[in-house]
């Protein structure tokens, strides 16, 4: 397609921007702070839109402002075209990690947190003093949503089911182990399916429900085990278990680093468990950005080095 330089040049590419911001924050106050203009600027932005694109684009409901089906199918190519121009802006700067100044958004469960993002922060006090980091607990129900609306950077977690637009990387893969104090349940490893199902055990779960892909397992064979307890945060469950006669199945690269770290035993669990797969994910429209590409590479890295908590 030809382009057209006259009818480009009637357009304001800053109302591109307005509309991006528009389309994350939902909200005419929030997207103006945003981008650093004020709330009647935005308003006068979002009328400009409308008319440009005949589209209402957003509309006032209960709980904010919601996007109209025209809003939503530019939200995609919009963020992609916005990140291009940025790109080819920013092509001749050479990345230099030790000068980059920028606060990354990363999702992740406490045991990742735990196992990556100790080491991660140690190198880039090294290597990146710049940058800096903004952790928060990976909500899976709405990861998805929080990534299209740049409010995550990255996210860290089990597999994902995404979209074209989500794109994810392999960081490693893990088994399931069974993790307990010996002196409490006088207990020595390989551990037996009997003396597995003879102790209560303490689950993790993120969801709050008391079920479990051991009890998944173990309802297979006709067998179900007791819960003495059940926590939403993988960091507290070994201290649970060191404290009362009990067991925990949990991800072996994490038991091992609490098995060193608390004078806990871990067996192999006597039941046969699927590996799960702990990948990143992102939008698509950071592919290129040389500071996310660097940090996605170096958590990569990171994941293959042996956990040390020192």
């Amino acid at each position: 397609m030809t382009i057209d330089h006259i009818d480009l040049s009637r357009i304001d590419l800053n109302l591109l921007v307005a509309l991006d911001a528009l389309l994350a924050e939902r909200s005419v106050t929030r997207a103006a702070a945003r981008i650093g203009i004020g709330q009647s600027a935005m308003s006068s932005a979002l009328a400009r839109l409308r008319v440009l694109f005949g589209d209402e684009l957003l509309t006032r409901a209960p709980d904010g402002m919601r996007p109209t089906p025209r809003a939503l199918a530019l939200s995609e190519p919009l963020r992609a075209l916005l990140r291009q121009v940025q790109g080819l802006v920013r092509r001749d700067e050479a990345f230099d990690p030790r000068t980059v100044v920028r606060t990354f958004t990363i999702s992740l469960p406490d045991s990742t947190e735990v196992l990556l993002a100790t080491r991660l922060l140690a190198h880039l006090r090294r290597e990146a003093p710049g940058i800096s980091l903004l952790l928060r607990a990976v909500d899976r129900a709405h990861i998805l949503e929080e990534i299209d609306a740049d409010r995550v950077d990255l996210a860290v977690d089990l597999s994902f089911r995404g979209q074209m637009h989500h794109k994810q990387r392999l960081l490693y893969r893990d088994s399931y182990v069974c993790l307990f104090n010996a002196a409490q349940v006088g207990l020595t490893p390989p551990i037996s399916l009997d003396d597995y199902l003879r102790f209560p055990h303490v689950l993790t779960s993120l969801r709050g429900t008391a079920h479990g892909v051991v009890d998944d397992a173990l309802a297979r064979l006709g067998l179900a085990r007791t819960l003495a307890a059940t926590s939403p945060r993988f960091v507290a469950v070994p201290f649970l278990v060191r404290a009362a006669p009990v067991l925990t199945t949990m991800h072996a690269r994490l038991a091992h680093l609490f098995a060193e770290t608390l004078g806990l035993t871990v067996s192999p669990a006597p039941v046969a468990l699927d590996e799960v797969a702990v990948a990143m994910l992102w939008h698509a429209s950071y592919d290129d950005d040389p500071a996310h590409r660097w940090l996605r590479d170096l958590l990569r890295r990171l994941a293959d080095e042996p956990a040390v908590l020192s």
